[in-house]
Parts: C-alpha cells; structure tokens; sequence
C-alpha cells in the first residue's frame, strides 16, 4: 500500500513536472541536459521531466524602460541633463537568453552612450529644436546592437533637458530680450502704418477738395456764361423792340419826347444839387439842337434794318 501511494506521487510529480502552460505573450525557453532545446509557445506544452527544464521567462509585450537621467554635452562645450525613456520589445528568446547575460542593462547603457553621442553632434539651441531628430538616431544606434540580444527596440522619448541655471538665466533674457525686440518692431510697424493712412487719407481729402473747387469754378463759370447770354438776349430783344416801335408811325416824335424828357430830367438833378453851379445856355435853341443831334443818331443806328 506504500508503494502504491509513493508510486502515485511520484507519477503526480512527473506529470506536473511534464506539463507546462504559457501564458499569451509570454515564451518560455527550454534546456535539455543543459543546452539549449526549444522555447515554449503559448498554452499547454510537454517536457520531460528531469532532463528538460525552463531555463528563462520572457514576457514578449512591449517594455518601458527608464533611462536614468545623465549629463551631456553639446558641440558648444554645454552641459545638458537628459532624461529619456525607451520602449522595447523581446523578439527572439534564444537570442535574450543567451546574447546578453541582462539584455535590460545592455540596452540601458547602450541608449545613454548613443544619447551621448547625438547630444555631442549639435549646439545647444538645436537640442531644443531637433528633439525627434535624437529620438530617431538614439533608436537607430541601439537597435543595430540590440539584435544580437533578440530585442527591438521600438522608440526613444526624451523626458526633459534641463540646461544649468546659468544658462536658463540667459536663455530666459535671450527670449525676454527677443520678445521686446518684437513688440518694438510691432510699434513701430503699427506707427509707419498710422502715419501712412493719415497721409492717404490727407491726399484724398485734399484731391476731393481740390475736384469740388474744380466742379463748383466750373458751375460758377457755366453759370455766369448763361447769365451773360441771357443778359445779351435780353437787351438784344429790349433793342429789337424798340427799333421795331420806332419804325410804326409816330415813333421818332416818341422818341424826341423821350430825349427831351431825359435832359429836362437831367438839368433839374443838376439844379437841385447845392453844391453844384448850373450854367445855363443862353440859346435855348441848343437844347433843341442836342434833341436833334440824338435823333439823327437814332436815325443812322436803326436806317440799316429799313
């Protein structure tokens, strides 16, 4: 009855010891005798018990490493802290398992040495500008070693660069300085442009001014022209009329009354100024004489139109 139950134990021991179950995204590699046999899949798998043993675990999802913070120098002799942190991933696990006796170790020292290198090749400024520029050639550096040690190495992200105070100070004075430099340009921008519309806005005034002067001379000139033709048509009218009624019977005795009447009118403003002497003609003949002087004037203005 002892045997039996040292029996059964046993066989429950070489059956647990020959049955292995992997989890998904995980390989598990297998030594038989010492060597190297095969790396487990997941699910369930058999092995023999005693002979063949799991030698490594790796987990084949995708891995955060932090990359401890170091100092770098640029290629203007600046000291730089950079901070980064890589994503890798476990490729083939013959290769983690016997490539490298701590593959996690190897590709933490490789990034910080590949890091150093990039930072070495630039300028300050440039460290801040090309940050993807360092990613890529950080992840191209290590994954041409990392596949010795079956890993890939997916993407390298720097966390922070932090520069010496001293060198923030003046960066910081740098932009303070560049930033004012911009306002005063805005300034000045926005004064040439206000002094460049008042003088647009002065020239077309003065050209609006200058066009209604103009228009206003010409109405003016227009204006005075038609008043004169109107004048001139007028009395060419008031003319014709009264050459016309001098022509019908009785006219030329009209118009010696009226001539007479005006000098009659004429003697007495004089008379009736006090300041003023009349002399007057001794012959009164001489006032008939005038009348008729005026009446052969007439005669000679209006005799072409007969």
């Amino acid at each position: 009855m002892e045997i039996a139950i040292v029996l059964i134990v046993i066989a429950a021991i070489f059956i647990k010891s020959s049955i292995k179950v992997v989890p998904q995204q995980n390989a598990w590699v297998v030594e038989r005798l010492g060597k190297y046999h095969t790396a487990l899949a997941p699910g369930l798998n058999f092995i023999v018990p005693f002979i063949d043993k799991v030698a490594y675990q790796h987990s084949l999802k995708e891995i955060p490493l932090d990359v401890p913070s170091q100092i770098c120098i640029t290629r203007d002799n600046t000291q730089l802290q950079v901070d980064g942190i890589l994503y890798f991933q476990v490729t083939d696990p013959m290769r983690a398992s016997y490539g490298s006796s701590n593959y996690i170790v190897a590709v933490t020292q490789l990034a910080q040495t590949s890091l150093r290198s990039v930072i070495g090749k630039l300028e300050l400024d440039k460290t801040f500008e090309e940050r993807d520029i360092i990613n890529a050639q950080v992840v191209q550096a290590i994954d041409e070693a990392a596949l010795n040690w079956g890993v890939k190495v997916l993407r390298y992200e720097i966390k922070d660069l932090t520069p010496p105070k001293e060198i923030l100070h003046a960066m910081q004075q740098q932009i303070t300085a560049e930033r004012e430099k911009r306002a005063l340009i805005a300034a000045s921008e926005g004064r040439r442009q206000e002094q460049i519309n008042i003088a647009t806005g002065e020239r077309e005034a003065f050209i609006a001014r200058s066009e209604g002067e103009k228009q206003a001379a010409i109405n003016n000139a227009q204006g005075e022209a038609a008043s004169i033709t109107a004048v001139a048509e007028a009395t060419a009218q008031a003319i014709e009329r009264v050459a016309a009624a001098i022509r019908q019977p009785g006219g030329q005795e009209a118009v010696q009354l009226k001539v007479a009447e005006r000098a009659v009118d004429a003697y007495a403003k004089v008379a009736a100024d006090a300041t003023t002497t009349l002399i007057v003609p001794g012959n009164m003949t001489e006032v008939s004489s005038l009348i008729a002087s005026a009446m052969k004037m007439v005669n000679a203005t209006h005799s072409p139109a007969r």
